[in-house]
């Protein structure tokens, strides 16, 4: 969304004013619609600020040859990478989340992204929390649009008594604008729970009735519901306990306890949004030594504030309550630059985790060509939008109907949630390189996409190095068959590209060099 068009529809953004560390802007609301009190489940998003490297975090190590030569000044030393499947690793900062993997605790999902790529920190955000097409402008967040679809009336009338906790907290200072709605945000910002104290709400007169009469209404309203939420927060705060010890200096951690506290003091809050900058990695993601450095610090921190975490809920017996995920507004280029570091990319791995996530990986290793094109990013295999679809599906409970209007009907559903006691998680049966091949390749003027068609419709798109769509196709439900399709090449130039290919819940992505 545009930021005049974010500031004009968040009521209370433009007044600086906090309460008790909490923001005016961020009020909350009540529970998931349609899953009332007794569903206890939570999300915890972790927003990786600046862009993430996906490829010095989950290392393809079998494409160790071809990323020596196209970022041998930072590549960390294949002997030090953290092997969790065959031909892949972690960064060895992230020694705590290998323990989770090897724990069935933690899965990947390769080449996340969105088509038509845009490389602006500020946009591309925009895109995530919003949920919208590359080339599409919302004044809404995707869990902000889904809150409204139950509740248009909030925030009137909220707390009561069946609905008396906050349903979204930001931990930190600013409200999150995936909880964004039409009117208001639907996430109150948290600092320290324990800093909340009653304010003076004073006595209500006579109000004139201008803007100033209603802007002045809805401050004292504000403030009532900042005094109600305040005391159920610090209950909650008062009646929990961590039982792990969480790391020092360590931002994302002190966030993360505060909110295993609140889990385990009995707070029916559903979301949780928490963040760690610092991964806009331009220069000096690496020292000398290729596994220290600015960008290992920050893996660091996540990989034992996310260890330590899950410990902690699991000791508070809400391991199977909470489910946990990553996002950052793009991955980084596949080359480095000569200041030892990286430039805004396209697509990257992105992570959840918990006891009911299907464990392993979803995707395949990112694809290196050692001549690649300058500014090439990662090719993207599933669209973040499926990711969401999947955890409000699957993990919240929504229905189909519901998640398409939320998001669009073009989202997959992904294998990302199972055991639990979920029934409704689904399972994929992934392509191949059996099932999917391109040839010629290298080609000049046509290339052939052959793959094994499963009778569902089926949509294919070719990218070039920026992640921006060239040509698509699509073809209707049909038999289950060997497919073959031609595509045209004379009028594209010569050059490294990718062509996407989805059918049903499947989703596969290859790399075509034109000549």
């Amino acid at each position: 969304m545009k930021r005049r068009n974010f500031l004009r529809n968040s009521a209370l953004t433009t007044v600086p004013i906090m309460l008790n560390g909490m923001k005016l802007s961020a009020v909350p609301f009540p529970f998931l619609a349609g899953q009332g009190p007794d569903n206890d489940r939570v999300l915890v998003l972790i927003q990786l600020n600046g862009g993430n490297d996906g490829l010095n975090c989950v290392i393809p190590i079998d494409q160790y040859s071809a990323l020596s030569a196209v970022r041998p000044n930072i590549l960390v030393p294949e002997s030090s990478v953290l092997s969790i499947e065959s031909g892949l690793g972690l960064h060895p900062s992230m020694l705590k989340l290998q323990e989770l993997y090897n724990d069935g605790k933690m899965g990947i999902v390769q080449g996340v992204g969105y088509p038509n790529q845009d490389r602006s920190h500020f946009r591309s955000t925009d895109i995530w929390t919003s949920g919208s097409e590359a080339t599409e402008y919302l004044n809404t967040g995707w869990l902000g649009r889904y809150f409204n679809d139950g509740h248009p009336e909030y925030p009137e009338g909220y707390p009561n008594a069946e609905y008396d906790a906050p349903f979204a907290l930001t931990m930190g200072s600013l409200v999150s604008e995936t909880c964004q709605g039409p009117l208001t945000n639907f996430s109150l910002a948290l600092n320290d729970p324990f800093s909340l104290a009653p304010l003076s709400e004073g006595e209500i007169g006579n109000l004139p009735d201008n803007n100033y009469g209603r802007e002045l209404r809805f401050l004292i309203d504000a403030i009532a519901q900042t005094n109600a939420y305040s005391g159920v927060i610090l209950g909650a705060a008062n009646g929990g306990s961590n039982q792990v010890t969480y790391p020092a200096n360590n931002q994302l951690a002190t966030q993360l306890k505060n909110v295993a506290l609140l889990i385990a003091g009995g707070l029916k809050t559903k979301v949780y949004i928490c963040s760690l900058g610092g991964f806009d990695t331009h220069s000096a993601q690496v020292d000398t030594d290729t596994t220290q450095g600015n960008h290992a610090d920050l893996l660091l921190q996540l990989s034992e504030a996310v260890h330590a975490f899950q410990q902690d809920i699991k000791l508070a017996g809400k391991d199977e309550k909470v489910l946990t995920m990553t996002f950052s507004e793009f991955g980084r280029q596949i080359r480095s630059n000569d200041s030892m570091g990286t430039d805004h990319g396209t697509a990257a791995p992105l992570m959840l985790f918990g006891s009911c996530v299907k464990p392993g990986v979803l995707g395949d290793n990112a694809q290196i060509d050692p001549a690649g094109d300058p500014q090439e990013g990662v090719a993207m295999q599933y669209d973040f939008r499926s990711v969401y679809a999947t955890i409000l599906k699957d993990w919240i409970g929504l229905d189909e109907a519901t998640v398409f209007e939320v998001l669009n009907p073009e989202v997959q559903f992904l294998p990302l949630i199972e055991g639990c006691s979920l029934s409704t998680a689904i399972q994929q049966e992934v392509f191949t390189d059996v099932h999917f091949k391109l040839y010629p390749n290298p080609a000049s003027q046509y290339t052939t996409m052959e793959w094994l068609s499963t009778g569902q419709s089926w949509s294919a798109t070719m990218f070039d190095k920026w992640g921006h769509e060239i040509q698509s196709w699509t073809g209707a439900k049909g038999s289950k068959q060997l497919m073959a399709q031609r595509i045209n090449l004379p009028a594209v130039p010569s050059g490294h590209y990718y062509i996407h290919l989805r059918q049903g819940n499947q989703s596969v992505t290859r790399g075509v060099v034109i000549d």
